[in-house]
């Protein structure tokens, strides 16, 4: 049994197969690891650590670190899961009668990351059927045949590298130690959830540093599950943007519209409704890395900025989510490390 107090090591490469066997065996489930709780008195958050026997997500396409199930402040809720079910043979997510029954890729909730190079693993595309890859924030899988990278695809997990987590009064840091050496590559990533003294603000503040002997050149996105009190999306909701929005392909303009820097709903999503939106127009400066999302039935909303300029965005959402989705780029060259930052500010209109 893994030791939960307030710093724990996971175990590492010695178990990784029987790991990988549990991992093809098992969906995803809320598990018995105990959560993390964080408060500094304004903002109380529940953090799921990550863990490959129960873990709340053993999926292989998102980061494992620093998954938020709850985050409170003034009576509301801003992260819930978006599903009702999870089933191991669902691919992405299904409508089943009344329920949205998500596969063990996606059932995660809150700010959600996922790395990508080329919209696939690091070293997925020069890897031989059998050979090995990389997914940052989850480890070292196995690439089983010749099939193309699918994000949604659960690979066997042969290294998930050596994680250890340290938690505070109002902050969580995980840290994951992975060396590849079949592919040369190789990192060291640290990931610190904070909440910030005096304020309705969160800060998840990352360094990812290459230890292999190969240059890393990856994307991550943030995919921002938003479950604001679990209310529905449609109209009540708003987006802007600190730019004049060009969408990148047609949208359903039934659904929802784009003028200037918003995204509004015009009706709310029901049924098997999804509203997205390629979003254009952002400039080359950190400076268009920021979110504002409200709502105006629930007297909530929220401020997402980043200190990274944008490589691309999108919108993404059905009827129980909203989830804005900026992409950035990093370049590491061995023996180098790159850091970024995203700022959460919360808050009530009109205070």
């Amino acid at each position: 049994m893994l030791n939960l107090g307030r710093r724990y090591i996971l175990p590492s490469k010695h178990i990784a197969i029987f790991l990988s066997m549990l991992l093809g065996l098992c969906c995803v489930s809320q598990g018995q690891t105990p959560d993390i709780q964080i408060s500094n008195g304004i903002v109380q958050a529940t953090i799921h650590p990550p863990d490959p026997v129960n873990g709340f997500y053993r999926g292989t396409r998102f980061d494992w670190s620093g998954i938020i199930g709850s985050l409170r402040y003034a009576g509301h809720n801003y992260y819930a899961p978006w599903f009702t079910k999870t089933d191991p043979n669902v691919v992405d997510y299904i409508y089943r009668g009344p329920d949205i029954v998500a596969g063990p890729a996606s059932a995660i909730t809150g700010p959600a990351e996922e790395f990508s190079t080329n919209e696939e693993g690091l070293g997925f595309s020069e890897a031989r059927s059998g050979g090995t890859f990389l997914k940052i924030g989850v480890g070292v899988l196995r690439k089983p045949d010749d099939a193309k990278y699918s994000m949604f695809r659960r690979y066997g997990i042969v290294d998930h590298g050596k994680w250890s987590v340290a938690s505070k009064r109002v902050s969580v840091t995980f840290t994951q130690r992975v060396m590849d050496p079949a592919s040369g590559y190789g990192y060291l990533y640290e990931k610190t959830v904070r909440l910030i003294a005096g304020k309705p603000q969160m800060v998840i503040e990352h360094r990812l540093t290459n230890i292999g002997k190969r240059a890393i050149a990856t994307s991550v996105y943030d995919h921002n599950f938003l479950v604001l009190d679990q209310q529905g999306v449609g109209p009540d909701f708003g987006i802007s943007l600190p730019f004049t929005i060009h969408p990148a392909k047609p949208i359903k303009t039934e659904l929802g519209a784009v003028n200037g820097n918003t995204i509004t709903y015009l009706k709310k999503l029901e049924g098997h409704d999804q509203f997205g939106v390629a979003i254009k127009g952002f400039g080359k400066t950190a400076d268009d890395y920021k979110i504002t999302i409200e709502n105006k039935h629930a007297g909530a909303g929220m401020t997402i900025t980043g200190d990274q300029p944008l490589e691309s965005e999108e919108l993404w959402s059905i009827r129980s989510i909203l989830a804005m989705e900026p992409f950035i780029h990093m370049s590491i060259e061995p023996g180098k490390n790159f850091s970024w930052k995203y700022t959460y500010d919360y808050y009530t209109p009109g205070k």
